[in-house]
């Protein structure tokens, strides 16, 4: 297995207002320690900060009271790729296959939208290790996070949302019993380390459909425009996706979501649907939508004319649909 240096965040944060909750890290069940029985990894007391992007499962970007922006990069974990490929080589036991590839690319996606509902807008402590530098290769912050008291990248090793990203770090011996527990009940990611790189996961970056948590759905991208004519600026409602139904029953898409790689989001509006084998066109500029055209109304171009992803969640954050160019 191969081992490479890595960085770490510890968060430590208070809910916010009243109705507002934060999300429990989860807590194993075959005899790991829980990430709230772990000590706190790092040197205190640590830096205070607020998480206002989170980058992909293992990099968030924070705030210092003063208004001051930074990059942190989460020691001892590493999350898989969401803006690439995935390295099956780099997570044991994960076949180099295409199946192993797409199942990690899928897990990547669940880590960051974990990561997401976790932290992003908290308000956290960032905490140093006395064997690592305060900066990595990139010039990123290498952080623990510990969030209500509890060491979130502990967390993501021992539900399986990450391997450790070895290093000198202090925490590595729990992290590596962490990542054996979750190894040993295909928690997580772990799942992927299958003959068939447990393809039940999903189908992958690439393909026009793909399966999240076990479901699937028949919505197809079925063409992408990105270049419009001309200036595309100037014209975007030459810029488009077209979605096809391959299904045998109407597709209700209410509430369902389409992003970009940058994160750029359009949500399909209340009471539409799709009938079997019909299509839609989501024009990215304005208009007034109908059963056959749907206008996002961005005032600006979408898709990149090098490359982008195109992902579309349902009403519960599930990917169902997954094309990249």
């Amino acid at each position: 297995m191969l081992r490479r240096p890595t960085v770490v965040l510890v968060v430590s944060v208070s809910l916010l207002t009243a109705g507002c909750v934060g999300v429990p890290l989860p807590s194993p069940d075959d005899g790991a320690p829980s990430a709230g029985d772990a000590p706190l990894p790092g040197e205190g007391p640590g830096r205070t900060a607020t998480v206002v992007d989170v980058v992909d499962g293992d990099t968030v970007k924070i705030a210092y009271p003063n208004g001051t922006r930074d990059t942190a990069r989460l020691l001892g974990v590493d999350t898989p790729e969401t803006y690439g490929e995935s390295d099956p080589a780099d997570f044991e036991s994960v076949p180099d296959t295409a199946a192993g590839q797409a199942c990690l690319n899928e897990h990547g996606e669940r880590a960051t939208d974990y990561a997401t509902e976790t932290l992003l807008d908290r308000e956290v402590t960032l905490r140093f290790d006395a064997n690592e530098p305060r900066r990595g290769y990139y010039d990123r912050l290498l952080v623990y996070v510990v969030v209500d008291d509890t060491d979130f990248n502990y967390g993501l090793v021992a539900e399986g949302y990450a391997r450790v990203y070895d290093s000198q770090f202090t925490a590595r011996e729990r992290y590596y019993d962490a990542e054996a527990a979750a190894q040993r009940a295909e928690r997580g990611l772990w799942e992927c380390a299958t003959d068939d790189g447990g393809s039940s996961a999903g189908t992958g970056r690439g393909s026009e459909t793909a399966r999240a948590d076990g479901g699937d759905s028949s919505l197809v991208v079925d063409e992408i425009h990105e270049d419009a004519a001309g200036d595309d600026r100037q014209n975007l409602v030459d810029e488009y996706l077209v979605f096809r139904n391959s299904g045998e029953e109407t597709l209700d898409l209410s509430g369902w979501t389409v992003t970009d790689e940058a994160g750029k989001q359009y949500q399909f509006p209340d009471g539409f649907s799709l009938e079997p084998g019909a299509t839609v066109t989501l024009r990215t500029g304005d208009g007034e939508d109908t059963d056959e055209t749907l206008y996002w109304g961005a005032n600006s171009p979408v898709w990149n004319n090098d490359g982008d992803e195109v992902v579309v969640r349902d009403e519960s954050g599930a990917v169902v649909a997954r094309r990249s160019y």
